[in-house]
C-alpha cells in the first residue's frame, strides 16, 4: 500500500465532511427563531401524544376490561404487563416466529406488531382462554398426546395458530397444514408432531 499516495484522498475527504458541517450550520443559523422554536414546540407535543394515555375497552378470554394505555402500547405488552396473561410469549418481538399469536374477534393475530388501541371494543382470547376449566381444549389434548412440544416457548403460539387453522380451513392435507402453520417457529423441530396434532383434531371432527 503507498500511504503517501494515500494521503491526498483522505484530506479531500476531510475537507468534504468539513464543508458539509460549515453549510449546515450556516443555514441553522439564517432559520429565525420562532420557525425553531415552533419546530421543537410541535415535536415535543408529538413525543407527548405518544405517551398520554387513551382509554380502551376489550373483552379478553370473556372478562370484560376498562383500560387506560399509551397509543404505543403493543397487544403483547398490555397482555403480559397490565393484564398477567403471561402465556402469551414475546419471541422475536418482530412477527417473525409467531410464538406471540393470539386470536382478535377469531382471526389470529401476530400480538408484538398490533398496538392494544386498535383492537378497542374487540374479544380477545389468549391460550389461558382455550381451556374448559380443567378441561383442555381438544388442540391442546392433541399436542400432548402427539408431543407437538419440547421446551414448550413457542407452544402457546403454536396451538392458537393451529386453532386457527382448522377453523379458517387450511388443514386438509400436511402440505396445506405446513404452509399455513409456516409463520410459527418451532426451534426445536418438533413439526412432524405438531402436523399429527392438527390433523387428528381436524379428522377427528372436534369443535375448534
Amino acid at each position: 500500500m503507498n500511504l503517501e499516495s494515500d494521503k491526498p484522498a483522505q484530506h479531500d475527504e476531510a475537507r468534504r465532511y468539513f464543508l458539509k458541517q460549515s453549510s449546515l450550520l450556516t443555514a441553522l443559523a439564517l432559520v429565525p427563531g420562532p420557525v425553531v422554536q415552533a419546530a421543537s414546540a410541535q415535536f415535543d407535543e408529538t413525543v407527548a401524544a405518544a405517551f398520554e394515555k387513551v382509554p380502551l375497552k376489550l373483552e379478553v378470554n370473556g372478562k370484560k376490561y376498562k383500560l387506560k394505555v399509551e397509543p404505543r402500547t403493543t397487544l403483547l405488552d398490555l397482555l403480559r404487563e397490565n393484564l398477567n396473561l403471561n402465556g402469551t410469549k414475546k419471541g422475536c418481538d418482530y412477527g417473525q416466529c409467531g410464538a406471540c399469536t393470539v386470536h382478535v374477534d377469531g382471526q389470529r393475530v401476530n400480538s408484538c406488531l398490533s398496538f392494544a388501541v386498535m383492537h378497542d371494543g374487540k374479544k380477545v382470547t389468549t391460550i389461558e382462554g382455550l381451556a374448559d376449566a380443567d378441561k383442555l381444549h381438544p388442540m391442546q389434548a392433541a399436542f400432548v398426546k402427539h408431543d407437538g412440544f419440547q421446551c414448550g416457548y413457542c407452544t402457546p403460539g403454536q396451538i392458537m395458530s393451529a386453532v386457527a387453522c382448522v377453523r379458517e380451513g387450511h388443514a386438509d392435507s400436511e402440505g396445506e397444514i405446513r404452509e399455513y402453520m409456516s409463520g410459527n417457529i418451532c426451534r426445536c423441530g418438533a413439526y412432524t408432531n405438531i402436523v399429527a396434532a392438527i390433523q387428528e383434531v381436524k379428522n377427528g371432527g372436534q369443535k375448534v
